[in-house]
């Protein structure tokens, strides 16, 4: 005798044979396709970016590849998994930020980096742009929701102390980043507007304090330079000024790849890294902008619909937040480079220039993919 059980298994068992590989594989096609297309366009705007250095480019590639293995391998992973590992993953990465703090390399005047001389240099700052949502979604799901006060001020502490570490470096772009990323979990577990509310009264007095002990003197600059960039237009309002003429000079149409005058004549610094869309903007001016925007649009759609398809509370709080992070990093560059914000040191993703931001963003969307190719599905009966 047939039972209900025993069709449900061979139901799945059919719909495991006739799973494409990509789904054996756990990863998502259309995610892959996106990512794909932003990892070839970043490509090819680097090169003219970064004066066709052919080094530079082999490097990025390296790093893409890095980044794809690493978000195959991470998609393979179940999402309980990565939940029994969090808190470790968290101590980690705290005690590499404090290694930074006692031992770091410096370089430009900041100390973000862990140099092991021949063998390696990275940034821990980066690990915590995922291991942040990670520990905040293990913490809440396992616990009722909306959070209690108690509970909120745990995360709260635990979103805080890899903030202040990051803070010291001093890197105010990625510690930004990190707090968005713990602040969207709370949001989605869903956080009482009332202390929302309290949040956003609390940022005035917040902002007044950070100004007179926490923020550095270039950041301070950073502000009076968003403010009114052209009091100093051969200084520290270069940048801006330079973002906005190559960005504004580039029209509907752009001036054609490789043509591009601000960058290839060295009036904009740091094309290939924290400019670079003023780079695409004025070669491929704004229909070139904009089909980008579609595309980084698409991915956040579907990272979305991940989120709303995740069928654990943890999977959701998680995936929510890697996603709305993602947005976070697209707004706040493209922002700093049209003069709309102030400059913070924000990558563009994918197309900047930097292998630990791009193998860091890569392994976020592996977990994507974990969550949504792990559901179990049940066949209706």
């Amino acid at each position: 005798m047939t039972t209900n059980f025993d069709r449900t298994l061979s139901s799945e068992d059919v719909m495991r044979r006739r799973a494409s590989l990509l789904q054996r594989l756990h990863i998502d096609g259309p995610l892959l396709l996106l990512l794909l297309t932003l990892g070839a366009v970043g490509l090819f705007v680097l090169y003219s970016a970064g004066g066709k250095h052919w080094g530079l480019l082999l490097k990025q590639t390296t790093s893409f590849g890095l980044g794809l293995l690493a978000m195959t391998v991470i998609a393979q992973l179940e999402p309980r998994f990565m939940a029994r590992w969090a808190p470790l993953l968290y101590g980690g990465g705290v005690t590499l930020l404090l290694a930074v703090e006692l031992f770091g390399y410096t370089a430009m005047g900041a100390t973000r980096w862990i140099n092991i001389p021949g063998v390696i240099r990275f940034q821990p700052s980066e690990f915590m742009k995922l291991i942040m949502p990670l520990t905040i979604a293990w913490y809440l799901s396992s616990r009722s929701l909306p959070p209690s006060l108690k509970h909120l001020l745990i995360a709260l502490v635990l979103i805080g102390v890899p903030f202040v570490l990051i803070l010291k470096q001093p890197d105010l772009g990625t510690g930004m980043l990190i707090l968005a990323s713990g602040a969207f979990v709370l949001y989605i577990a869903g956080l009482r507007w009332l202390w929302i509310g309290g949040a956003v009264a609390a940022a005035v007095p917040t902002a007044v304090a950070m100004w007179y002990f926490v923020l550095h003197d270039y950041q301070k600059q950073r502000i009076h330079t968003f403010l009114d960039p052209e009091s100093d237009p051969l200084g520290t309002g270069w940048n801006i000024i330079q973002s906005k003429a190559a960005i504004g000079s580039g029209g509907v149409f752009g001036k054609g790849w490789l043509l591009g005058t601000q960058s290839h004549l060295d009036f904009l610094p740091e094309s290939h890294t924290d400019f670079i869309i003023a780079v695409l903007s004025e070669e491929f001016g704004l229909v070139g902008v904009c089909l980008l925007l579609l595309v980084y649009l698409l991915v956040i759609a579907r990272g979305l619909t991940i989120t709303v398809q995740a069928q654990t509370l943890f999977g959701k709080l998680l995936a929510g937040s890697i996603t709305m992070t993602f947005f976070v990093y697209v707004f706040v560059n493209i922002g700093m480079v049209s003069g709309l914000l102030p400059v913070v040191g924000v990558p563009l993703p994918f197309i900047s220039y930097g292998g630990t931001s791009l193998v860091t963003l890569m392994s976020g969307f592996g977990i994507l993919m974990s969550i949504h190719t792990h559901r179990k599905w049940i066949a209706q009966v």
